[in-house]
């Protein structure tokens, strides 16, 4: 989450971090999310920042996951929205994650299944999809969860229901232009929250399809 520094040794083109995953639910969950601080940086990276989404992959891998579940039948599969760092590299950034407590970080089985599949996935085509950037919703977000496997989008960059708080011109801005290859804005409607009109308002100065859930 602190790793904003890797640019200045290794060139490439993108960065997939594989992590843990902790919760106090203690649900199982393998999940995989953007990285990005809407506010203050409390978990890397820098504040107000959010890093280049890597959406097509994110699909591919989640996707990937569903077909196989039958090797992870206790866990949740699951996106979650952007959050933590590292904020500031210049190429697509991705966590993909297993949790939720030490038991399932040291089961090594397990951590080979999940490696084994991010592998799969790198060793294919990955296809490219309509990218989205999405707002509103809850952290694990069952809408844009399904959107990914399911439906056609791709996600971008995940802004939930308790981040549009900190959401200001400026902040959009950045957040369009880490986004630069999304043409849709996904809304989680009913997950809007008193927000929704600042949301619109501030969509209309894009020319991003709003695409209501």
């Amino acid at each position: 989450i602190s790793a904003d520094w890797l640019e200045e040794k290794y060139d490439y083109d993108g960065f997939v971090f594989l992590s843990k995953h902790a919760a106090k639910s203690g649900v199982l969950a393998l999940t995989c999310h953007s990285t990005g601080n809407f506010s203050e940086s409390k978990f890397g990276g820098n504040s107000r920042q959010v890093a280049v989404p890597h959406p097509n992959l994110q699909k591919a891998y989640l996707q990937t996951l569903q077909k196989n579940q039958s090797q992870f039948s206790k866990f949740q599969i699951t996106i979650e929205a952007t959050h933590h760092g590292p904020t500031a590299l210049t190429k697509p950034t991705i966590f993909i994650e297993i949790g939720t407590t030490e038991e399932q970080w040291t089961d090594v089985s397990l951590c080979v299944s999940v490696a084994k599949l991010v592998h799969h996935v790198f060793s294919n085509t990955i296809s490219e999809n309509p990218v989205a950037i999405c707002f509103g919703g809850t952290h694990y977000s069952s809408k844009f969860t399904s959107e990914l496997l399911e439906g056609k989008y791709a996600l971008g960059t995940v802004i939930p229901k308790h981040a549009l708080n900190d959401l200001d011109e400026q902040l959009f801005s950045h957040i369009i232009e880490q986004n630069n290859v999304a043409k849709f804005a996904l809304l989680d409607w009913r997950g809007l929250g008193k927000n929704k009109q600042k949301v619109l308002t501030l969509l209309e100065s894009t020319s991003l399809e709003i695409i209501k859930l």
